[in-house]
């Protein structure tokens, strides 16, 4: 069998277990980040195909490998792959739904923490040798707490529930904004209430984004959406960049409409250097703490990734269904 690895070979390395590769396998590799002609040049033969989830699998590329049957997202989104096309053809898409929820809960509580607490000034002002100087700036200022904010999360999936979970113990009054309201019990198991889209983000003090890409959520986070909130407004971005204008964010920092921002993803990835929110001079450059798109990559995630993998191609070998299957098939 045939399965074409689409993703950094080092990290496939050090994350599959070679005794859970099928007796017959052959793996092919392809240097990343690939165009869709590389990957139609070399996968023609491919049966599987385990992809970094910000790597595209086109319609193309999936017309090219008349044996495949199976494509598996290295992570949870699986927004760049075209699953239409998969499915149209026959071919299994799974991702790894929720695998990492609890781990990009915890970052983003680390981006609320950090912002809240200016940590990069801070850092930034100690190197400096200006400890005392900030210090006293820091106390006439004001640093904020989380006790008693509102915070407001767009989306209330897996991801939502971890951090809920995580905030109640600091005292936060916990709101939520999804499509699909969760039942009264729900509710309370949490501690959370419901808010419409309009009112959430207009009352609550931090905004935690938590939903996939679709078209209803590219660009949620936009000049109109903004200008709804609060002056002292936080945004926290641990879900994708295409969920945020990034030029309309810098422009709202920078104009006062809202205070700052932890991100963890920016459009386009990788970042250029020119990008909007790079190019913010100070004092608003230090609103923003980013971190390289890092909020569910633990080590622990990704063990687990490669194992549900290689239990999915099991599953596929054997004719059964593999987990987590977006595809309807």
């Amino acid at each position: 069998m045939k399965i074409a690895i689409l993703t950094d070979k080092k990290r496939f390395d050090t994350y599959s277990d070679p005794a859970m590769f099928p007796a017959d396998v052959e793996l092919i590799f392809i240097p990343m980040p690939y165009t869709e002609e590389d990957a139609i040049a070399q996968l023609s033969e491919a049966e599987a195909i385990l992809v970094d989830s910000i790597l595209p699998i086109t319609a193309k590329m999936i017309e090219a490998m008349p044996k495949l049957k199976f494509i598996q997202a290295e992570g949870v989104a699986y927004n760049v792959i075209d699953i239409e096309a998969a499915a149209k053809a026959g071919v299994i898409v799974s991702n790894n739904r929720a695998v990492n929820a609890p781990q990009v809960a915890e970052h983003s509580v680390m981006l609320i923490l950090a912002c809240l607490h200016r940590l990069l000034e801070g850092d930034a002002e100690v190197r400096a040798g200006r400890q005392d100087e900030a210090k006293r700036s820091f106390i006439v200022n004001g640093l904020e707490d989380i006790i008693g904010k509102k915070i407001g999360l767009v989306g209330f999936g897996a991801i939502g529930k971890e951090l809920a979970k995580r905030l109640l113990p600091f005292g936060c009054q916990l709101f939520y904004y999804d499509p699909f309201r969760a039942d009264e019990a729900t509710e309370k198991a949490y501690s959370i209430t419901y808010m419409e889209k309009e009112e959430l983000l207009s009352s609550c003090d931090i905004i935690t984004l938590h939903v996939p890409v679709t078209p209803s959520t590219t660009n949620f986070i936009n000049a109109e959406t903004l200008a709804m909130m609060k002056p002292n407004a936080i945004i926290i971005n641990a879900a994708r960049g295409l969920v945020v204008d990034t030029q309309a964010l810098a422009d709202a920092i920078m104009n006062g409409t809202i205070y700052g921002a932890g991100l963890d993803t920016i459009e386009p990835e990788p970042v250029p250097v020119d990008s909007p929110i790079l190019t913010m001079p100070e004092p608003w450059c230090r609103r923003v703490v980013l971190s390289p798109h890092i909020a569910g990559t633990t080590k622990s995630v990704f063990y687990t990734a490669h194992r549900n993998f290689w239990n999915n191609v099991a599953a596929v070998i054997k004719g059964e269904k593999p987990m987590n299957i977006v595809n309807g098939l």
